[in-house]
């Protein structure tokens, strides 16, 4: 992907600040946190949009002294007016609202698979393969199909519909259990954004595979009945073509009223990715734990999560900042 020069990419983190290979003059920054690398636009670090990648000039003694600081704090923001806000702040719901997938779906799953006695349980690794397959009730068919129906199954096709939409059903009322108790916690910096989007007049809407009362659930229990009655859900067989399908983020844009381009997606997947990109918006990712070693090459921009004060990653100006990014083949 390359970029025009009006706006260059760096690689970027939030944590820390370290010095590359040494040179006896000039020095490029590489901004990592542990072993994750952010793609953040050059605008939002230097206010000047020109730089195709971000340098100090330094005598020896200065490389020296940078060297031994290398732990400096790093939030990514910019400066936005109205103009550069997003018309629109789409989130995915699992792994980007709540880090759900491992210690939620994956144990209501197994515990309805136990409850109908199917004989069946998805360990984390294959839960982890399985999410590559968007759709809870598309996820049990794949596995079905591939693995053998299990005996108490019917053999119609349609009746076997029934069957996984039962078994969805049922794993959804154990999962808003889960939810309605809080046992899962909001990811860092999600309320955060969320506020600061609807102080701004900004649109925000969660999109997700996920079935349409979970979703409900986390945002209501999780954000607040205030924060849920401005948000709309896009979520569950509200579309037919689940992600990697761009299906869902343009009904979103849509309903909504807004242009695709001038709306930002915070998703935690390839394939939530690949829906974004292909309907036409701009995307964050914030990894989580089923995601973190997935291919984000393309992405704008690459966060280990969103992040409050004093742990900040971005902000709502910071995706402001990445509508005006140009993008040449």
């Amino acid at each position: 992907m390359a970029m025009a020069a009006a706006s260059s990419i760096i690689s970027v983190s939030s944590a820390s600040l370290l010095i590359t290979t040494p040179q006896p003059k000039t020095q490029t920054i590489l901004l990592k946190h542990t072993h994750e690398h952010h793609h953040v636009p050059t605008s939002s670090l230097t206010g000047t949009s020109t730089l195709a990648s971000l340098k100090i000039s330094s005598s020896p003694a200065t490389t020296t002294s940078m060297r031994t600081a290398t732990r400096r704090r790093l939030s990514c923001s910019a400066s936005a007016s109205p103009s550069t806000l997003p018309s629109a702040l789409l989130f995915d719901c699992d792994g980007v609202l709540v880090d759900t997938e491992k210690d939620g779906h994956r144990i209501s799953f197994n515990q309805t698979f136990q409850e109908r006695e199917l004989g069946v349980t998805w360990d984390v690794d294959l839960y982890g393969e399985l999410l590559k397959i968007g759709g809870g009730k598309e996820r049990m068919t794949a596995y079905f199909n591939k693995t053998g129906w299990p005996a108490n199954a019917p053999s119609g096709e349609q009746e076997r519909k029934e069957f996984v939409a039962s078994l969805h059903k049922q794993k959804t009322e154990l999962f808003m259990a889960l939810i309605e108790k809080k046992l899962l916690p909001l990811r860092p910096g999600v309320a955060k954004l969320v506020d600061q989007a609807l102080t701004q007049g900004v649109n925000v809407a969660v999109c997700s595979t996920s079935n349409e009362n979970a979703v409900s659930a986390i945002v209501s229990f999780l954000l607040g009945p205030e924060r849920a009655e401005k948000i709309q859900i896009f979520a569950g067989d509200v579309v037919h073509r689940k992600k990697p399908d761009p299906a869902i983020y343009i009904l979103a844009a849509n309903t909504l009223g807004v242009e695709p381009s001038r709306c930002v997606v915070v998703e935690d997947s390839a394939i939530g990715l690949a829906a974004a990109k292909a309907a036409g918006m701009k995307y964050i990712i914030t990894k989580s734990g089923y995601t973190a070693d997935e291919d984000f090459l393309n992405a704008d921009a690459v966060f280990d999560f969103i992040g409050d004060p004093p742990e900040e990653r971005f902000d709502l100006a910071f995706c402001g900042s990445l509508l005006e990014k140009q993008y040449v083949s």
